[in-house]
């Protein structure tokens, strides 16, 4: 009695709540293999492909559940097992990448690393420790009564001068602020640098080269209170996300500052002219209306505006060491720009690594303890053992 009980109501469970939810998760991992078509899409992207190992797990359970429960449990145990597989091809893809990363960096840069592995994969499931940081709130300009300010990252042991790293949000250069994605300024606070995330002036009312302006004000604040807060600022390493990201490329490269050792780009664009001809997926992001807006025009009426805001352009022989990070399924920025990019670098015979990400998308350093984050932090890691250090910084 209690079998034949039990045996209707579980298939209407499997028929029901567990089908449907396996075959969501099976569309959803998809985003791991193509680059998301929309703003939603987009979001479920990152979560497939940087939390995508715990959804391998819920679908294996799924899988169980329904096994067992008529031809409709079989077809959901299928698609939960397929949906699983695909769930965790970027932890085997990052494997994979962690297998020949640490050489590529010896290559690129020449100091030996701490970390033993960029990726562990417990660490994908318990997380990582990070130390006490300190975080303090400063104005460090007010151009046109805009008042800006930044937030001083700083491990609170810490008692010595420390390398600075200015972090350059992004946001379309339209929005965003200095509290995007704190994680990571926590993580490199705890590996002894001083971070300085920066909030800058956005686009329309303010564009470029307002934003790189703000880059070399927030610098000069920091060196005039170094020693209140203990910063050595002759070691400087910028680092920006997307539209951060050209910022900082911008900053670096000008060659105002010499106390910048290096810089870290997250998914930059690097060639304005070509975001424009190329732009984003119209459903994620309207990227020619963002560009217009900063640059105010079109590349054909503002061809200077576009030709000065590309980092691509500005690759010399005096350019600093610089690391790039993107996903090949990015898509707001599309990986060409890296591509370009480093092969600029190379023709320069500048110091650099292109890290690329072939499941990521834009935003896939989101969890610090996912696939795409721990390799970026092992690079970055590597990056900053070497610029940092005079013996290297010089290349």
């Amino acid at each position: 009695m209690n079998t034949q009980s039990r045996s209707p109501i579980r298939f209407l469970l499997v028929r029901w709540l567990i089908f449907p939810a396996a075959l969501l998760l099976f569309l959803s991992s998809l985003l791991v293999l193509i680059s998301a078509p929309t703003e939603w899409a987009w979001i479920v992207a990152i979560l497939m492909g940087e939390w995508g190992h715990w959804a391998a797990l819920l679908c294996v359970v799924l899988g169980v559940i329904a096994f067992g429960a008529g031809r409709i449990g079989l077809a959901t145990a299928l698609l939960a097992i397929v949906a699983a597989v695909i769930c965790l091809t970027p932890t085997l893809r990052a494997l994979a990448i962690s297998r020949s990363l640490p050489a590529a960096c010896t290559s690129a840069f020449g100091v030996v690393a701490k970390r033993t592995t960029p990726l562990d994969v417990l660490a994908l499931f318990r997380g990582q420790h990070v130390g006490a940081v300190t975080v303090t709130e400063h104005e460090y300009a007010k151009p046109q009564r805009k008042s800006l300010s930044l937030d001083v990252y700083r491990l609170t042991a810490a008692t010595e001068p420390q390398p600075l790293i200015i972090m350059i949000h992004g946001g379309s250069w339209n929005g965003g602020d200095k509290d995007q994605l704190p994680a990571l300024n926590r993580w490199l606070a705890a590996q002894r640098y001083t971070v300085a995330s920066i909030n800058y002036r956005h686009a329309p009312k303010w564009r470029y080269p307002a934003p790189v302006d703000d880059v070399f004000a927030a610098m000069d604040f920091l060196r005039a209170n170094a020693q209140e807060l203990r910063i050595d600022a002759t070691r400087i390493v910028l680092i920006g996300r997307s539209a951060g990201g050209q910022i900082a490329l911008s900053a670096a490269y000008s060659g105002r500052e010499p106390a910048v050792r290096g810089v870290v780009s997250f998914y930059a664009p690097t060639d304005l002219v070509l975001g424009y001809e190329k732009p984003s997926r119209p459903g994620v992001l309207d990227s020619q209306k963002v560009l217009e807006d900063y640059l105010g025009g079109t590349p054909s009426e503002k061809a200077a505006a576009y030709a000065a805001a590309s980092p691509l352009r500005h690759v010399n022989e005096t350019t600093p060491p610089t690391l790039l990070i993107h996903g090949e399924l990015d898509p707001m920025v599309w990986s060409v720009h890296s591509d370009l990019l480093a092969a600029r670098l190379r023709e320069a015979q500048r110091p650099h690594l292109y890290l690329r990400l072939p499941w990521a998308t834009h935003g896939c350093e989101a969890n610090l303890n996912g696939p795409s984050a721990q390799l970026s932090t092992y690079a970055i890691e590597r990056f900053l053992a070497a610029v940092m250090d005079s013996r290297h910084a010089a290349r």
